[in-house]
């Protein structure tokens, strides 16, 4: 049969799935079970402390419309669990009205802490992202999260002048709503996010937020960190949030590094450092 010459070829999408969950195992968090589908996979580093490490792969290399990711985290009470990824993600130009869609959701149950620490996501231009983090914690568990973004490869001049993205971060303690954050851009990102009121011509963001008992404490130790476009806020006694604007990614991890480091003794992923 001939092909009409206005007949578009199907588009391969990719989907991947993780679910994990952790358990006490004397005195460490281990792994206790592990679903891994599709073109998420996940890797866990040779330990050097009582928590549990894993590097959260896309093996499809970034996203674009019409991918769906999910990631599924159960903590058991008593446990850490510190999740990077390997690289840094990429969402790339997506066919119109076609979103790539990630949803990450992380249950830390009693006594637990999570440590969210994923690379930056790179948006280029044509993209079109809808991301949702949700963070589910029991009464007394802790978390550091961080959301680093970079608006385009400004190394190779690339300006987002077309572009949607929907971000939404919500944390919640014992099923209450405890923190949330979202932002919805789309049309010509570039001249936004040049103007002075909204981010002055960054090109790099970052959100930060940890929750433990000692966060009020921290909180002057942070401010002296932070670079001019910075500002760090204690919502509750136990909240601490922190936003970040650079010019381009490096700048921005230059910021973010120490401050990560502080809030998690003194360590991060060595995916970080390579």
């Amino acid at each position: 049969m001939p092909i009409r010459p206005d007949a578009v070829a199907p588009v391969p999408r990719a989907v991947g799935t993780l679910r994990l969950s952790t358990k006490r195992s004397d005195d460490r968090s281990v792994l206790n079970t592990l679903h891994q589908q599709g073109s998420f996979k996940c890797l866990f580093p040779r330990p050097t402390g009582p928590e549990l490490n894993a590097v959260v792969l896309n093996t499809a290399g970034g996203v674009t419309g019409g991918d769906t990711f999910r990631l599924l985290g159960q903590m058991a009470p008593r446990t850490e669990l510190t999740l990077t990824t390997q690289a840094c993600e990429r969402a790339y130009k997506a066919h119109q009205g076609q979103t790539a869609r990630i949803f990450n959701h992380l249950k830390v149950g009693a006594h637990a802490r999570i440590n969210w620490l994923p690379q930056e996501t790179i948006l280029f231009n044509g993209s079109d992202l809808d991301r949702k983090l949700l963070i589910e914690l029991a009464s007394d568990a802790a978390a550091l999260i961080v959301e680093p973004l970079i608006f385009g490869r400004a190394a190779m001049g690339e300006k987002l002048t077309e572009a949607t993205l929907r971000d939404r971060i919500e944390i919640r303690r014992n099923g209450h709503p405890l923190f949330l954050d979202a932002v919805r851009m789309s049309g010509d990102l570039n001249t936004h996010l040049a103007k002075a009121n909204i981010a002055d011509g960054a090109g790099a963001l970052a959100l930060v937020v940890y929750i433990a008992p000692d966060a009020e404490v921290r909180l002057d130790a942070v401010r002296h960190m932070l670079p001019d476009h910075a500002g760090a806020s204690l919502i509750r006694n136990d909240v601490l949030a922190v936003r970040l604007l650079a010019t381009h990614g490096f700048a921005l991890r230059q910021s973010l590094i120490p401050i990560l480091r502080h809030l998690n003794a003194d360590t991060l992923p060595r995916c970080w450092t390579i």
